[in-house]
């Protein structure tokens, strides 16, 4: 009969739809949780190569999202990270290898008692549950949060942006395919289908059916996560991320690791946004114009306005700009302790380095930094998850609980208590 017919049967709500979708989650965990190392391990190598093998097909719905998003007007940091071409899709391939390859934290025994009556207690890594990720434009997100969650045990929710759903459908299911293939459920990785904002909202209320959400944009994503949100959130907030040279620091080092940190990519959150300058280091100068002639548009302080032409003056706002774009805003500081003042006033808690030949200094910078990720002599753009030698991540978390930094496979687990006993009754 008519009414049987799923033609003409309305769509179900947003609501409906993620209710549907964490059911299915939820079996799809539980098979997960038991699965071996070596069969999720495999999954992920199939998924791999479902990709390489699907690129061609992958580039074309990419390029209908970058013409969608340029006839939009967005902007070019943001074309930068919808932008997906053979390399980038190898490199995303590659990184599912990677994460494939890594210890598997589920099972592992973080630490162990026994206590005088005989009863041995472990506390044991389990994975979560089912996760929910929300995230913008990068389509790449799609692949390495996939592999992480399948790796740690997880089911997973993606809800990318509208600007990416091509991209994103294209690559979930060559991903997909690679699992099933080796029996893994097809339920485990789910992609939202719709680009409606209200999915987002189902998602951020779905109490006791997703364990736990992380958001993956821009602030104003971020504020409305953890305004609505009614699960648990990871959340990863603003680069504003800084390098300070100190009086002590290598020119030559000093200048490499500045331009780097701002311009290797404008567009990623690890990105420098803020370079702090000793007003005792010799070589402000030619620091600046450094960054002047590598395309980076500078505004400074007073001082360092009057120390470079070419500098426009900064003003309050500056400071607090994740500009993800080739702008910086510079400032002169009374050293270290000067640079830890601007910081905490200014920054994000993503990451912040120092350039510093002087041990002591760089100690005292690196314990007085409240940031998820510092840095001595080595350039922001290494805040990321592969850098570290995790396979890959989820996002930067800058808050306390309950992971931070770069969260890749451990961060994705948490852990119940083991008892073994040999009948012990309590008195």
């Amino acid at each position: 009969m008519a009414r049987d017919d799923p033609s003409t049967m309305p769509a179900p709500t947003p609501d409906m739809l993620i209710a549907g979708m964490t059911g299915r989650a939820r079996t799809a965990a539980r098979s997960l949780a038991a699965t071996s190392c070596e069969r999720k391990a495999d999954a992920l190598h199939r998924a791999a190569a479902e990709i390489r093998i699907a690129t061609d097909e992958i580039c074309a719905a990419n390029a209908d999202d970058m013409a969608s998003a340029e006839a939009q007007g967005l902007s070019v940091a943001m074309l930068d990270r919808l932008r997906l071409d053979p390399a980038r899709l190898s490199a995303a391939a590659d990184g599912i290898e990677a994460v494939a390859a890594l210890a598997d934290p589920v099972g592992q025994v973080i630490d162990s008692r026994d206590r005088p009556n005989g009863l041995r207690l472990e506390r044991v890594r389990v994975p979560i549950g089912v996760i929910g990720i929300i995230y913008e434009s990068r389509p790449n997100v799609t692949a390495d949060a996939a592999a992480l969650c399948v790796m740690a045990g997880n089911a997973v929710l993606l809800r990318g942006g509208s600007e990416a759903l091509a991209s994103n459908r294209a690559i979930h299911a060559a991903f997909v395919r690679g699992l099933v293939s080796v029996g893994v459920p097809a339920d485990s990785v789910q992609l939202v289908p719709i680009a409606d904002r209200a999915a987002v909202g189902a998602m951020l209320t779905a109490e006791g059916a997703i364990d736990l959400v992380i958001p993956r944009g821009g602030k104003s994503l971020v504020a409305r996560v953890q305004a609505e949100a009614r699960v648990p959130v990871l959340a990863h907030l603003d680069g504003i991320n800084h390098v300070y040279v100190d009086a002590s620091a290598d020119p030559a080092m000093a200048e490499a690791i500045v331009v780097n940190a701002k311009m290797r990519r404008t567009g990623v959150c690890g990105a420098m946004e803020t370079l702090l300058i000793d007003r005792d280091y010799p070589d402000t100068v030619a620091l600046v114009e450094r960054l002047l002639a590598a395309g980076c548009a500078v505004r400074g302080d007073a001082t360092a306005r009057a120390k470079v032409s070419g500098v426009t003056l900064a003003d309050d706002a500056d400071w607090d700009t994740e500009y993800l774009d080739a702008i910086a805003s510079v400032a002169v500081v009374d050293g270290v302790e000067g640079a830890i003042a601007h910081i905490a006033r200014h920054g994000s808690h993503h990451t912040d380095a120092i350039v510093a030949a002087d041990a002591i200094v760089a100690d005292r910078f690196l314990a007085a930094v409240d940031s998820a990720i510092v840095l001595w002599n080595a350039s922001t753009q290494f805040a990321d998850g592969g850098e570290f030698g995790l396979g890959g991540e989820i996002g930067i978390a800058t808050g306390r609980l309950h992971a931070r930094g770069p969260v890749a496979l451990e961060g994705l687990t948490t852990y119940k208590w083991v008892g073994r006993g040999t009948g012990q009754v309590r008195g």
